[in-house]
């Protein structure tokens, strides 16, 4: 239930900053907007993360449980993690946000192959870390 529900308020926000902004919900590009900011165009974005991170950090105090997570990768293997997700972002032209939830919605077709290739690559590296390694 409370899956849906956040799957209706990230479409909502896609939606609106679309709508309202013409641009798209794409994490990485609107993080790299900030990190390399251009004359004018950096408020709505370092907004956009404000309300991502807001979102995460008010979520335990409506609904009055905590929110816990455990991580199951020692620190460097989550730093290299993190590193190889950026770099996918760049060579893949977007992130999982913008070409799986903002591309597939316009029928974009690099959208759709990249959320195929993200999903796949996704598929094997579990596969690979879980069953082989």
């Amino acid at each position: 239930m409370w899956s849906l529900i956040g799957g209706i308020f990230i479409g909502l926000a896609a939606t609106l900053l679309l709508l309202f902004n013409g641009r798209i919900a794409g994490i990485s590009g609107i993080l790299s907007g900030v990190m390399f900011p251009a004359k004018g165009d950096t408020f709505w974005r370092v907004a956009f993360i404000a309300g991502l991170l807001g979102g995460g950090l008010l979520a335990p105090l409506v609904f009055q449980r905590p929110f816990v997570f455990e991580m199951q990768a020692s620190l460097p293997v989550i730093i290299v993690g993190g590193f190889l997700v950026g770099l996918g972002t760049r060579m893949g032209s977007g992130c999982t946000s913008g070409h799986s939830v903002c591309g597939i919605a316009r029928f974009s077709w690099r959208s759709i192959t990249a959320t195929i290739i993200f999903m796949l690559t996704a598929i094997i590296t579990v596969a690979l870390i879980r069953h082989v390694f």
